[in-house]
């Protein structure tokens, strides 16, 4: 067993090397963590069992190696969000990617189709816009608003994850690789906010994926910067010049805001977005669109906005899942613990929200030692009632394996 394994899980589920020993039952001390994960140690039988426990993992994930090397661009918000937040955001990914890869290949999909992946070298804001052009023409989406943008990337190979727990992560892309070849490619939104608010980070961070900014300077370093360039292919590919154009006019002195929220129905994004690609096209004026900025700050828009759409749902983890279960792939046992409910069953009543458990799991990690057993002590006392009257009738029940990362929508459903 690679300690890296070991630290891969822990860090996946916030967990602190403390935390892992007192989940165990004590079984083995922090310091033994810290071993095991350093390589200077092989936990027991016993010890690996217990580990698999409470990862929520079989023992035989333990030992598995990675099946790609997993690399990440620049994080929207990156400075928010601190090392450990970061950290742990990117061990969820990995764990995420990996199982996915598995699946892709169970299905023959690896390599079936191109990635983009610094594809267009831009060094301009026309850059930015022919090579959102180029991709929507690959991709044979024309130049209408594009209905669902979750169903395009997956549609094209590239693998949309849900990440929620974190109020200052927005999104992030990464890509998989096995000895210097593409296998896969993700965007990372942060969970929990509006449709449009969505849309545009998950059309941010695929041009993070599309474009090479290596000539270009890092954020806030130059006139014409790095994430200037990725923000312009992503609100070029939602909403392409021409059509936009032919919406709204070549030049406006000013502009209402019923007509800022038909636009934003018609092509899914925020006014705030909608305002700074017209700023940026020249149909309304830097002077226009700071007083917009300012009316904005004053209603209290800047993180919701009147006439919020509803977020979209990823749907490839699940229909492969169940394709792979179907044609004798994985076993049902697999299929539990990826669908959170048995293949053969209905839809989970709440679609794919985290259950309110793992929500509540999350939550109580980040409380000191002494508080958490006094919660999980009180709730134990309110349950005990419930299971000594249901205990008989649900003999037998097996439950499928939980991810202490939420499920289908978080992990892209």
């Amino acid at each position: 067993m690679k300690g890296d394994r070991i630290r891969q899980l822990r860090l996946a589920r916030g967990m602190t090397q403390a935390d892992l020993a007192e989940a165990t039952g004590d079984l083995v001390s922090k310091q033994m963590i810290s071993r095991y994960e350093r390589g200077e140690s092989q936990p027991s039988p016993s010890v690996i069992e217990a580990l698999a426990e409470a990862f929520d993992v079989r023992a035989a994930d333990l030992f598995r190696e990675p099946v790609a090397e997993v690399t990440f661009d620049a994080y929207r918000k990156y400075k928010r969000l601190g090392k450990r937040k970061q950290e742990r955001i990117e061990r969820r990914v990995e764990r995420e990617l990996e199982r996915r890869i598995r699946l892709q290949d169970l299905l023959g999909q690896i390599r079936d189709a191109p990635i983009p992946s610094r594809e267009w070298e831009v060094t301009s804001p026309e850059d930015a816009e022919e090579a959102a052009e180029a991709l929507r023409k690959r991709w044979q989406l024309g130049l209408a608003p594009i209905a669902n943008v979750t169903e395009v990337l997956e549609g094209h190979h590239v693998h949309v994850i849900k990440i929620s727990g974190f109020d200052d992560f927005d999104g992030l892309s990464a890509r998989a690789w096995d000895e210097g070849e593409l296998l896969a490619a993700a965007v990372i939104y942060g969970g929990d906010r509006a449709g449009e608010r969505q849309r545009l980070t998950l059309a941010h961070e695929l041009a993070h994926l599309a474009l090479d900014t290596e000539s270009l300077p890092a954020e806030d370093q130059g006139e014409f910067d790095a994430e200037d360039a990725v923000f312009r292919m992503g609100a070029a590919f939602l909403a392409p010049r021409d059509p936009l154009l032919r919406d709204v006019g070549q030049k406006r002195q000013s502009i209402q805001l019923q007509e800022l929220l038909l636009l934003k129905e018609e092509y899914g994004m925020s006014i705030q977005a909608l305002l700074y690609r017209l700023k940026d096209l020249e149909v309304i004026s830097a002077h226009h669109h700071k007083q917009w900025s300012i009316e904005i700050n004053r209603q209290g828009w800047r993180t919701s906005e009147p006439e919020e759409l509803p977020p979209e749902r990823p749907k490839w983890l699940r229909r492969s899942t169940y394709r792979a279960y179907s044609e004798g792939l994985i076993s049902e046992e697999k299929a539990k613990q990826i669908l959170r409910k048995s293949p053969d069953g209905g839809e989970s009543p709440d679609g794919e929200e985290p259950s309110p458990t793992l929500t509540q799991r999350r939550s109580l990690m980040e409380l000191p030692v002494e508080e958490r057993r006094q919660v999980l002590a009180k709730q134990a006392e309110e349950m005990k009632g419930h299971y000594e009257e249901t205990r008989s009738g649900r003999t037998g029940e097996q439950g499928g394996a939980v991810y202490d990362y939420d499920t289908e929508e978080e992990t892209g459903g």
